[in-house]
C-alpha cells in the first residue's frame, strides 16, 4: 500500500512533536498498539532525521511515516532522504510540493481559504491540510467541498474526541492528531504511554 492510500484507509495522522529521539519508538508503539498507523515527525523536534530513520527501520511497513512543518525543499529533500513517504507543510510553498512530487513522495501543505486550498491542489498537492481547523470549525469542510469536491482536505489544529466525527460527516479524507494524543508537555513515562494508547484506541472507536 502506498502512502497516499495508507493516509486514506487509516484517516487519522498522529503528530508527533518535539518527542525525543530515545522515544520515539515507544511513543510508535504505543500509537500503534492502540490501532494508530500513520505518523508525521515534526521538522522542529531535535533530531527529526534521525527519528524518521529509527522508525522505519524499527515498524517497517507497518507504519507510514512522513515529515511535519516542512517549510522549504531543503528540509524536504533531507527528510526522503531519510525514508519519508510525506511531507506535510503549516503553509503553502510550491518549491516544496514540487520537489516533493518530484521524488514521488506525497505532498501535504496546509492552506486555510479556498484560494490558498485551490493553489496548492493545481501545483499537484495530493491532499490539503486545512490550518488551523479549529478557527474555521467542521462546517468549512463541507462548505468549501460545495464548489471544490475534487480536491481531499484534511483537518488539523484544534481536532478532538468532541469533533472528529463531525469533520468526517463533512467530508474530510484524513485528520491530523497533534497534542490531543501526544501531549508532548509531559514527560513520556510508562504511565503517559498508556495514556497515548488510551487515547489512541477512542479515537479509532469515534470513526468505527
Amino acid at each position: 500500500m502506498d502512502a497516499l492510500q495508507s493516509i486514506k484507509n487509516n484517516k487519522l495522522v498522529a503528530v508527533i512533536r518535539n518527542v525525543k529521539e530515545s522515544d520515539v519508538i515507544s511513543v510508535g508503539e504505543a500509537l500503534l498498539e492502540g490501532g494508530i498507523k500513520v505518523f508525521e515527525i515534526t521538522a522542529e523536534s531535535s533530531n527529526f532525521l534521525s527519528s524518521i530513520e529509527r522508525v522505519k527501520s524499527e515498524f517497517g511497513k507497518e507504519v507510514t511515516v512522513g515529515a511535519g512543518t516542512v517549510l522549504d525543499p531543503e528540509t524536504a529533500k533531507s527528510a526522503i532522504h531519510v525514508g519519508a513517504e510525506f511531507i506535510f507543510s503549516p503553509t503553502i510553498n510550491i518549491e516544496t510540493i514540487k520537489l516533493t512530487k518530484r521524488y514521488g513522495v506525497v505532498s501535504i501543505p496546509g492552506a486555510m481559504t479556498p484560494t490558498e486550498i485551490l493553489t496548492a491542489y493545481e501545483h499537484g498537492a495530493d491532499i490539503i491540510k486545512v490550518f488551523p481547523a479549529n478557527i474555521i470549525g467542521p462546517n468549512f469542510i463541507k462548505d468549501v467541498h460545495g464548489p471544490l469536491p475534487q480536491i481531499p482536505l484534511m483537518p488539523t489544529g484544534g481536532v478532538n474526541l468532541n469533533n472528529i466525527q463531525e469533520y468526517f460527516t463533512n467530508g474530510a479524507i484524513a485528520a491530523g492528531l497533534g497534542n490531543a494524543l501526544v501531549n508532548t508537555s509531559v514527560t513520556i513515562d510508562e504511565n503517559e504511554l498508556l495514556q497515548i494508547k488510551k487515547r489512541a484506541k477512542q479515537y479509532i472507536e469515534k470513526l468505527s
